[in-house]
């Protein structure tokens, strides 16, 4: 069969094998052309399989020489009208790639949420990955979560609170844009997304690897957060995103104090600068203030897609002499896009757009091909006529 791109509004149905791969490598060989770096040795990745989180293991194992645990929850292919999804072929492309520069790459597919994936991986970082970790990095990004101790589910929303928010958004299946109101928040929708999107379950996995001993000195731990300028803030500043972060920033303040004192470590926040993801297309309003910075970015050449980013952060900040604290104690690799002058041209662009110049104004475009890239589609030399045996992609797995 031929995989075709299938978007219904900004989420995508569809995933190509090939263009999975090439994007995987086009990560790594960007880290090649970047150079080493000194970093962790022993890495594991909650929330590895796209995005921040899979650009992150891939500037570990190819800049600084890691081996890694990656944990996500992804699907295989299951029949024609069932196909796998991006994250699950990108597991399979980065182990493969791993591997092959004598590098472990052990993938965990599952609930992170769940008192058994943390088992198995501890048994594993005990048994087969040399009884230590020096890095635990906190990327997950789910719609609900189960807490084992109680068997309650929580499911998260992108809302505001207080108030109803109206801006433009984009629909990325259509390419046009369109008026957007969300209404705000319920106490209980709020309460749910803290339990989903905040620190309580990057606590709980600190804990349980420091009692099991799997710890190394100096162990690092980081979770990736994002701020941005006024226009997002009824979300991620004053809405259930931001609270969830909020408590996130909490939690990692009680976890330095805790690592500090049990193992000479270290919880820092790392606030990331808005980029093309699954997560980001669909929070209201992002896409849009999204494209403007791209544009902002790009013609300063600063745009920065998830590697460069967190290649960044690794190399420069949290294992380099680098780093830019804000007076929370968070580290703000996001400070070229919270840069005075590019935010002022970013508005000035916002307050100009309409349905008819949007195109015109923004890097819309930039936007829309990053994220078909996310699903491996737009990529120059993938052949996307090729005919896939869908007996032999069952048999791919991570």
């Amino acid at each position: 069969m031929k995989i075709e791109a299938k978007l219904v509004g900004n989420v995508a149905r569809a995933a190509h094998p090939q263009g999975c791969k090439v994007g995987v490598q086009k990560q790594i060989e960007y880290i090649k052309e970047k150079g080493k770096f000194e970093g962790p040795k022993k890495v594991l990745i909650l929330g590895a399989s796209s995005s921040y989180g899979l650009s992150s293991r891939i500037a570990l194992a190819f800049g600084s020489g890691a081996d890694t645990i990656g944990v996500s929850f992804e699907r295989g292919v299951v029949s024609e009208e069932k196909m796998a999804t991006a994250g699950w072929f990108n597991n399979i492309y980065f182990k493969e790639a791993a591997e092959k520069e004598g590098l472990i790459a052990k993938n965990f597919i599952g609930d992170a949420f769940s008192d058994q994936m943390r088992d198995q991986v501890i048994d594993y970082i005990k048994t087969e990955f040399g009884g230590e970790i020096d890095l635990l990095v906190y990327s997950l990004a789910s719609p609900r979560r189960t807490v084992p101790s109680t068997g309650e589910t929580f499911a998260s929303c992108i809302k505001p609170i207080g108030e109803p928010v109206t801006g433009y958004s984009i629909n990325l299946e259509k390419g046009e844009i369109f008026t957007q109101t969300v209404e705000p928040a319920t106490q209980e929708e709020i309460q749910s997304s803290i339990k989903v999107m905040g620190g309580e379950d990057w606590e709980i996995w600190i804990n349980e690897l420091l009692k099991a001993g799997v710890l190394s000195d100096e162990f690092k731990t980081t979770l990736f957060s994002y701020i941005g300028p006024e226009i997002t803030q009824p979300f991620y500043g004053g809405g259930t995103l931001g609270r969830a972060k909020r408590h996130a920033e909490e939690t990692s303040k009680k976890l330095d104090e805790l690592l500090k004192k049990e193992v000479n470590g270290e919880s820092v926040v790392c606030v990331s600068k808005a980029v093309t993801t699954k997560a980001s297309a669909v929070i209201p309003i992002l896409p849009m203030y999204a494209s403007a910075l791209y544009k902002v970015m790009l013609e300063e050449e600063t745009h920065e897609t998830p590697i460069m980013h967190k290649y960044r952060f690794f190399k420069d900040m949290l294992y380099g002499n680098k780093r830019e604290y804000d007076e929370k104690g968070m580290l703000r690799p996001d400070s070229w896009e919270m840069k005075e002058e590019v935010q002022q041209k970013v508005k000035e662009i916002l307050d100009r757009i309409t349905p008819e110049n949007f195109k015109d104004i923004t890097a819309v475009d930039v936007f829309e091909k990053e994220f078909m890239q996310l699903n491996g589609f737009e990529f120059d030399g993938v052949d996307y006529d090729e005919d896939f045996d869908i007996e032999k992609l069952k048999k791919l797995i991570p």
